[in-house]
């Protein structure tokens, strides 16, 4: 069977969709849903438990650390990850991850499909030991092996891309990343504040694993760019705001016959 695993934090609304989602679409093939919860002050709580998923609240959080409970947690050998905001489309989309499972031993996890670098990698089978970032595991809409986890469990001391360290590790290790043809629709919409959070763990994570650095004049270039793209923007979006007033002034002069 498998274990469905779901990190949340405030997303009562998302997680509503995805866990009615879940139950109306997918439970015959699901053995057990947890959300693992980074300290919600909203209903999530409650959701949760109206959909019968084990609410597992984590005080201390990290990206490593959720998905090291998250495995420790779950009961079933084959764990399906998705964020609150996230939900499966596909008809048989745990099938699929069962099949392939079941055809590989030596398979550590799953990338399974939401956009365009997904599908691009996969119809071009390009595996993820040459491209370990855009066909390695992704903890939102991805599956991994537990037995796997067990010998190589996530790092903890990693700002993010948690799940393409392990990636990179199990492959190392002998072990293989594949995708699946499940598809799952990945839906969030993030604030100035939250997109901020992000940019800084992304620096981070982008130094740990791709070693890629930052220095004073990249950096003043980053800035450079940005205002002049934020300016440029200005200017034609002002631009078309003035032609759609003009356009609708002539419209008003001139309107055509009604049928």
């Amino acid at each position: 069977m498998i274990s469905v695993v779901i990190r949340n934090k405030n997303q009562d609304q998302a997680l509503t969709f995805l866990l009615k989602n879940l139950a109306e679409r997918y439970l015959d093939d699901i053995g057990e849903i947890l959300v693992i919860d980074n300290l919600s002050t909203d209903t999530s709580e409650a959701v949760s438990k109206a959909y019968n998923a084990r609410f597992i609240t984590i005080n201390k959080f990290s990206y490593g650390g959720s998905a090291n409970v998250a495995a420790q947690e779950a009961k079933f050998p084959i764990v399906v990850m998705f964020s609150a905001h996230s939900y499966p489309v596909s008809h048989d989309f745990f099938k699929l991850i069962k099949k392939k499972f079941e055809e590989n031993p030596d398979l550590a996890g799953l990338r399974c499909l939401h956009n365009t670098n997904d599908y691009k990698n996969f119809i071009n089978n390009i595996p993820a030991k040459t491209d370990p970032n855009k066909s390695g595991l992704i903890f939102s809409g991805s599956a991994f092996n537990k037995k796997v986890w067990e010998k190589h469990p996530f790092k903890e001391d990693v700002a993010t891309f948690e799940d393409k360290e392990w990636t990179k590790r199990v492959l190392k290790a002998g072990y293989e990343i594949d995708f699946v043809a499940s598809i799952f629709c990945y839906q969030i919409e993030r604030n100035k504040k939250q997109l901020f959070f992000r940019f800084t763990r992304d620096v981070v994570g982008n130094y740990q694993l791709w070693h890629e650095d930052v220095g004073f004049i990249s950096a003043s270039k980053g800035f450079l760019m940005s205002v002049f793209r934020l300016l440029k923007n200005f200017f034609i979006d002002f631009w078309y705001i003035m032609k759609r007033y003009v356009y609708l002034i002539k419209f008003i002069s001139n309107k055509p016959d009604k049928y």
